[in-house]
């Protein structure tokens, strides 16, 4: 999963694929968008201007994307989902051509200049080459940079200045989603051993492909031609790709454009006044099957159905490394529940519960917790890999549900090496898998970072603890690639490592929660922001110094006012609990903060509601919450409609 948050310190003006606000930098003059995967669309939902560029079938792709993020319902006791879209943004999302440099001006006499290129990894993903003032950086996104992709990059008109040493990309933004030199076979080499094993089921024999996130369309189109059978999806995913399949002018209705080289392949098009069909279809009766795991068709659910499983990477003794959760992406392509941003509170709640799940392992409840601090500090949604037809009323489910759905995505997501029972060609298995990996393996990241020998690399993916666990570095990994030997990154982390340390001598005895979110969340959530930075890289919210009303009980509003345990929370988190995603505090527009004046009666008002919502929490009773207007002073109380 991405941890960029959005910040390019060449171009202090710009945000890339992270669109909360930031409380140390100025509002963005522009904002670009990689792909539609769920890490790389926080807080854009929310998002008034400025403009956000992207190719043209990601912005297709997002006009029609469907999320359902969940927040508590305090009052049942229950996590509650809504559906979210992105059509509101058609006005703010801007298509921008590939491999043409296109003149951008943030503000009269400040102009960039910005070239998208194919990222090798889902529909619709781009690069951004950023150019002006002087400066030039490439934001990789996610990327799969196979040795044929790496060649077409170096052969690129816009990029080949870069790759023959005329110019210097000054700062490499990577995917580094994978660094621990484990091989990956090709897509064309996963795909080949896909089409031998299926080969060897009978001619009757139905499959069902488990495409959980946009990636995978290669795969249906060679399996749907191999088998000469198309492949069932649902009306969700069918909806989606016929948006890449657009009408390229109204003189010609019958002629089409496809905005991705698979699109014709997917849905269709016309050759003269015939149609062609693509390999995707709604019909039931087939031997291919990719319909929403959660809703699937009565032929899909049959017992004697074959499962088709991508995973990252296979090994000789048969041993695989699985595919879910590496990367982000989550289960874009499936409607499911998922966690909005915790907030401090939220945290506390979830905690307590997981502490209460006597029947999972103390290692599963770790991963949760650290899970949910890190979401906090990110400031990124969690995936909770439940459909919505399986949740008790299609919106909600409850909490410890919730929470033991985490901890089994959590464990799911640790990439480590799983062996696999093989079984002889009489006995054939009814789960096949085969190497498909959307990420780049080390050996080709070192091959990308070779070509364009930059100035500096700054990593898109980065867990602190795994790399220090593994004694990694930018200098380490890459160092011999760059043409500098000054790491921004490798400074911050040095940095961030001795504060670490400074805070442990001096408190020796914490415990608790603050114990557990210093080993596992993120940097930013464990040393200010004016020890973060350096170089112009601003790391995401900060979160360590906010009180936690949780921690004590509040029934002396004096008390409230002097010890500040209703301390205001940062803009950013503020707006994350908007059920509406439509608060003015995610918006770019403005910097402004609100200071809230707390009198005795005031904090009466927070302290009284607080206490009831622990009291229904608890089972104590049933106490009415009554709202509390947006203003403020939030003392006023609502009158009831």
């Amino acid at each position: 999963m991405s941890t960029f948050n959005g910040l390019v310190s060449e171009f202090p003006d710009i945000r890339i694929d992270f669109f909360r606000h930031h409380v140390d930098a100025s509002p963005p003059l522009a904002c670009f968008l990689s792909h539609v995967h769920s890490d790389h669309l926080s807080g854009l939902e929310s998002l008034r201007s400025p403009f956000v560029y992207c190719s043209a079938a990601t912005r297709e792709i997002l006009l029609r994307l469907e999320r359902y993020p969940c927040r508590i319902n305090y009052a049942r006791g229950i996590l509650e989902a809504r559906q979210q879209t992105y059509k509101h943004l058609s006005k703010v999302i801007k298509p921008l051509p590939l491999e043409s440099p296109t003149t951008i001006e943030l503000q009269p006499g400040n102009c960039i200049q910005v070239t998208l290129f194919d990222a090798n990894h889902c529909p619709g993903s781009v690069m951004f080459l950023i150019e002006g003032h002087g400066k030039a950086v490439l934001y990789t996104g996610d990327v799969r940079c196979e040795p044929w992709f790496v060649n077409a990059i170096t052969r690129s008109p816009a990029l080949i200045e870069y790759t023959c040493g005329i110019k210097t990309i000054d700062t490499l933004y990577l995917d580094t989603s994978f660094v621990d030199g484990i091989p990956f076979q090709t897509k064309a080499e996963g795909i080949a051993q896909l089409l031998h094993k299926v080969a060897k089921y009978p001619k009757d024999t139905v499959f069902y492909i488990q495409a959980w996130t946009y990636g995978y369309e290669d795969v249906w189109i060679a399996l749907s031609k191999a088998l000469n059978s198309p492949v069932h999806v649902d009306d969700y995913k069918l909806r989606i790709y016929n948006s890449l399949n657009t009408s390229s002018s109204e003189t010609q209705p019958n002629s089409s454009a496809q905005l991705t080289s698979t699109a014709a392949a997917l849905t269709g098009f016309m050759c003269g006044n015939t149609p062609q069909s693509g390999c995707l279809t709604s019909d039931h009766n087939v031997r291919l099957h990719s319909c929403e795991s959660g809703n699937m068709c009565p032929i899909a659910r049959r017992s004697s159905v074959v499962r088709i499983q991508p995973v990252v990477a296979s090994f000789p003794d048969g041993a695989v490394i699985q595919e879910a959760g590496i990367g982000g992406g989550g289960e874009d392509l499936e409607r499911e529940m998922e966690l909005g941003v915790p907030n401090q509170s939220d945290l506390e709640i979830f905690l307590k519960i997981i502490d209460a799940l006597k029947s999972t392992t103390e290692e599963a409840r770790s991963e949760c917790a650290r899970a949910l601090t890190n979401a906090l500090a990110s400031g990124r949604d969690l995936q909770l890999n439940m459909s919505l037809s399986s949740a008790e009323d299609a919106h909600s489910t409850d909490l410890q549900r919730a929470m033991f759905s985490i901890i089994n995505s959590q464990l799911m997501a640790n990439p480590t090496r799983t062996k696999v029972e093989q079984r002889s060609e009489t006995n054939l298995s009814n789960v096949i898998r085969f190497p498909y990996s959307r990420h780049s393996s080390y050996a080709e990241l070192c091959d990308l970072v070779s070509v364009f020998k930059p100035r500096d690399i700054w990593p898109c993916t980065f867990h602190l603890e795994t790399w220090q666990n593994n004694a990694m570095s930018i200098e380490s990994l890459f160092g011999k690639y760059c043409s500098d030997n000054i790491f921004v990154h490798d400074m911050r982390i040095n940095n961030i490592v001795k504060e670490m340390k400074r805070r442990a001598h001096e408190e020796p005895n914490s415990q608790g929660l603050e114990s557990c979110r210093s080993n596992s969340a993120s940097p930013t959530a464990q040393v200010s922001p004016k020890a973060l930075h350096v170089g112009g890289h601003m790391d995401t919210i900060t979160i360590t110094e906010r009180e936690r009303p949780g921690h004590k009980e509040c029934h002396e509003p004096q008390e409230l006012m002097t010890k500040g345990a209703f301390t205001q929370k940062p803009l950013e988190l503020l707006a994350s609990e908007d059920d509406d995603g439509t608060g003015e505090n995610e918006s770019q527009e403005t910097n402004a903060s609100f200071t809230s004046v707390l009198s005795t009666h005031h904090s009466s008002v927070r302290c009284d509601a607080y206490d009831r919502m622990l009291q229904n929490y608890h089972g104590i009773g049933w106490n009415s919450i009554e709202l509390i207007s947006v203003g403020c002073n939030h003392s006023v109380e609502e009158t009831e409609l």
